[in-house]
């Protein structure tokens, strides 16, 4: 029997996979296109550890009142287990006359989690990302899979392409009907 064991292993230890799945989380909130490939597995596990770090955001995003700014912090912690930490011994390492290391991934996902994803899936109550499978990979044939956030850039494009070509097909479509039915009303004054 099955009970009490929700999760794919993928062939890890408890410590590798969670790194895993958050280096992953990290990629695709830092990424341009707001999409990473990877293997189907990965993203099925990815797909709830993501979503709940969204919607950590979403709350922080519509928090009002007295206690909205405490409120925030503490959802920024708390997403901040999706993410690896900043640098470590960041103060320490760095000398006199020394630039501090830049920022880390982590950081910098959890900056756009909460400025700019959470505003965007504010009013969305759920099913943030979408999985598109991609075939098999040529190399060990694994099943290959695309995680992408919804009402990302292109989609966006996308539709406004197909409501721009609708309505250059419907103007077409007004326009030959307005022709015919000129030529048809210059027939008929013809015929009088």
């Amino acid at each position: 029997m099955r009970h009490l064991k929700a999760h794919r292993k993928l062939g890890r230890t408890t410590e590798h996979r969670i790194s895993m799945l958050r280096n992953l989380a990290t990629s695709l909130v830092n990424s341009r296109e707001d999409r990473i490939v990877t293997t189907l597995p990965k993203a099925k596990e990815l797909r709830p550890f993501i979503e709940k770090a969204i919607t950590l955001s979403r709350r922080a995003a519509t928090l009002e009142g007295d206690g909205a700014e405490v409120g925030s912090v503490h959802l920024r912690r708390q997403a901040a287990a999706y993410f690896h930490a900043g640098n470590f011994r960041r103060a320490t390492t760095t000398r006199r006359g020394q630039i501090p290391p830049p920022r880390t991934a982590g950081v910098a996902a959890l900056t756009r989690l909460f400025d700019e994803l959470g505003e965007r899936f504010k009013d969305r109550p759920g099913g943030y990302t979408r999985i598109i499978k991609m075939g098999r990979r040529a190399g060990d044939g694994a099943e290959l899979a695309i995680i992408e956030f919804v009402d990302n850039a292109r989609e966006k494009e996308a539709q406004a392409a197909t409501k721009k070509r609708a309505s250059k097909g419907s103007s077409k479509k007004k326009a030959a009907e307005t022709k015919a039915a000129d030529k048809e009303a210059a027939d008929n004054q013809d015929n009088e």
